[in-house]
């Protein structure tokens, strides 16, 4: 029947008793398949991390300009990996910058929930947040 119509005869299931075959134009079937796959590939989005760097010593509007930045990334789904980097001696104030990285945090409370707490690695202290579920 599948010749006379110019179709494929396609095994659906060989596990059944008796295995269960259906007629119908299969690289048709197949194309379909890999449409839909591509339709959800392109809807969905995988989360990076963005980072946001500045000095502990920043300035309030510079501050204010890192803080929508990370805002916005947040709400867009993306990580923010938070960096304050310290020269020469400054890294001896280490408490000024989790200050710092700490407002932040509370800045972005609304929006975000602090993943990796403030933590010193070389002459970086970074943290990490990520947006909140709804």
């Amino acid at each position: 029947m599948a010749d006379e119509n110019g179709l494929d005869l396609v095994l659906v299931s060989d596990k059944a008793d008796p295995p269960v075959c259906r007629i119908m134009d299969y690289g048709k079937y197949k194309f379909e398949l890999e449409k839909k796959a591509r339709e959800a590939k392109k809807k969905q989005h995988t989360a990076e991390v963005k980072e946001v760097k500045m000095r502990y010593t920043i300035e309030e509007h510079d501050y204010q300009v890192r803080v929508s930045q990370a805002d916005r990334f947040l709400k867009s789904g993306d990580k923010v990996k938070a960096t304050i980097t310290f020269r020469g001696r400054e890294i001896q104030h280490s408490d000024l910058a989790e200050k710092v990285l700490k407002r932040m945090a509370d800045d972005l409370k609304e929006v975000a929930e602090v993943q990796q707490f403030p933590k010193k690695e070389g002459r970086n202290m970074m943290m990490l947040l990520s947006p909140k579920k709804a």
